[in-house]
């Protein structure tokens, strides 16, 4: 769904200064911008075509050539927060060819309100939304995935559909592991603050689907992986778990050859990077000097609160950049933040940490600068279990927050943005997205 709103502004926060009110209205045409350039449906459209019977990547025949109109079944299998708009793409795509859509079939797993009525793919919603752990529905639908795939002929084709949140929709525990025990492992490891990539490691030691356990079940001649990638530098082992990766190194760009003999081939539609340059391009169109920066796989180690006292420092130096010349200032960047969370916790997420951090940082200098605005949104709509995409910061919200007495410092260590943040009128939501390409940050001065 399209970003339902901006962020909210509290009745106590009073009038806001000219500047800022022209950075909130920019703040949210830049990160609306960023998640508009990675709805699956416009990627799948722009990557993915059939040109004189050939399945075409980026314009070019693949490699193996793949004509449709020799193959018997289409099968779509896959899950994550994009693979509704992705199986949407790929089903309208064969539609115009008769050939390939009479014997096309599939099932994805997606979070409540993720889900779509399509014609031959079912879009099957298996957790609910804001719980980003698999249930009982997901193992069903990826056991059923795994059965389909394994009735293929090498005359079939198999397509997969993996993107960002893939690893709770795509769940399979190996015999003698239990999805309780899968489940406590991995909030024991990500309430301890564990990387994606450390997170997916472990998960694949315990899975039958993940670490190329969806391709080793294919039995079909061909699987075409299209990654929407939530991984700051695109590791394919890592997005989703690897379900179609071999796990050890051997597959070159994402090509390799099942002991099957099914030919798997990867092609990544987008990533974090996609959905910063946009970003960026906004920004500069409103008149910003942006300074961008895509996402590394080091920025994907720093803690929230790392990240948030980085950018009100970049924020406060940009302030004074502008007062000299006049000349508005943004950075833009990707990246996902790892939060600690302490025994006696509240709620929230990484991104509403972030700006919290932020805040307080500035607030330990002295004033917030009245054109000075800082946010950090998931591009899923989802930060941790909240009903929030993020968090914003502006003049306005800095006087709610002093108006109310809130106190950042405590709800800071106790990780409990989400209830400060909506009291002050600084959470962004925008409801489920379907998309997912970890997060974009934005910091505009004015």
């Amino acid at each position: 769904m399209m970003p339902s709103s901006g962020p909210r502004r509290g009745d106590a926060a009073g009038a806001s200064p000219p500047a800022a009110m022209r950075c909130v209205g920019d703040v949210q045409a830049v990160w609306s911008a960023a998640i508009e350039a990675v709805r699956p449906e416009r990627l799948v459209a722009s990557r993915l075509s059939i040109d004189q019977g050939e399945m075409r990547f980026n314009g070019r025949p693949l490699d193996p050539p793949l004509p449709i109109g020799r193959l018997g079944r289409i099968v779509v299998v896959g899950g994550g927060k994009a693979a509704a708009g992705v199986a949407a793409a790929v089903e309208s795509l064969l539609a115009g060819h008769p050939s390939a859509s009479r014997g096309l079939s599939g099932l994805v797993s997606v979070p409540e309100g993720c889900g779509s009525g399509l014609g031959a793919i079912e879009v099957r919603e298996t957790r609910p939304a804001a719980s980003n752990l698999p249930t009982e529905r997901v193992v069903l639908a990826t056991r059923e995935m795994l059965a389909s795939l394994s009735s293929l002929s090498p005359h079939d084709l198999a397509i997969a559909i993996v993107t960002g949140g893939g690893s709770a929709l795509l769940a399979a525990p190996r015999e003698g592991v239990s999805l309780e025990e899968k489940i406590a492992v991995t909030r024991r490891l990500s309430e301890a603050g564990a990387t994606i990539a450390e997170l997916n490691a472990v998960r694949r030691s315990m899975s039958l689907v993940k670490g190329g356990g969806l391709a080793r079940a294919c039995t079909a001649g061909r699987l075409v992986v299209l990654v929407l990638s939530d991984v700051i530098g695109g590791d394919l082992d890592v997005i989703a778990s690897g379900p179609c990766m071999p796990g050890d190194g051997s597959a070159a760009a994402g090509r390799w050859t099942t002991g099957r003999g099914c030919h798997v081939e990867h092609f990544l539609l987008g990533d974090n990077a996609t959905a910063v340059r946009a970003a960026a391009t906004a920004a500069e169109r409103l008149g910003y000097h942006v300074t961008v920066r895509e996402g590394s796989a080091a920025s994907s180690r720093e803690s929230a609160e790392e990240v948030g006292r980085r950018l009100a420092a970049e924020g406060l130096a940009a302030i004074d950049a502008a007062r000299s010349d006049g000349c508005p200032r943004a950075i833009v960047e990707g990246g996902e933040a790892i939060v600690r969370v302490p025994a006696d916790h509240g709620t929230g997420g990484r991104n509403q940490q972030t700006v919290l951090a932020a805040i307080d940082a500035v607030s330990s200098s002295g004033a917030w600068p009245a054109g000075l605005s800082i946010a950090s949104v998931g591009t899923d709509g989802e930060d941790g279990p909240t009903d929030a995409a993020g968090g914003f910061a502006d003049h306005s919200v800095i006087e709610a927050i002093g108006s109310l007495r809130l106190d950042v410092p405590t709800a800071l260590a106790r990780c409990d943005a989400h209830p400060l943040l909506a009291a002050a009128g600084g959470l962004i939501r925008t409801g489920p997205t379907g998309t997912n390409v970890a997060d974009v940050r934005i910091v505009l001065v004015r």
